[in-house]
């Protein structure tokens, strides 16, 4: 094993967690602005006030894309350990 497959290792792992995560990030910041927008047009300022809607936002990615993101994190775990004999090999 060299530097060059641990390096593309570590960039096919950033790039699945982004995958992943994208989504999530996506929609909590849509959320919070969305939020934040009524709170600056009512005068109401409460912090507390974005949690619980980003937290049902969230839940619902979750729920709607979680069997895409389990794939997706499975066939990358699928993938490292079928490399596995070849890397010790190497």
């Amino acid at each position: 094993m060299n530097e060059t497959t641990v390096v593309s290792i570590a960039v096919e792992a950033m790039a699945v967690t982004a995958k992943l995560a994208g989504p999530i990030l996506l929609v909590s910041l849509a959320v919070g602005l969305f939020v934040s927008l009524i709170q600056a047009a009512t005068q109401v300022q409460e912090a507390t006030l974005t949690f619980v809607p980003k937290l049902v936002a969230i839940a619902l990615v979750i729920v709607v894309g979680g069997t895409w993101m389990l794939h997706e994190l499975v066939s990358f775990t699928r993938q490292l350990f079928d490399q596995i004999p070849n890397l010790v090999a190497a």
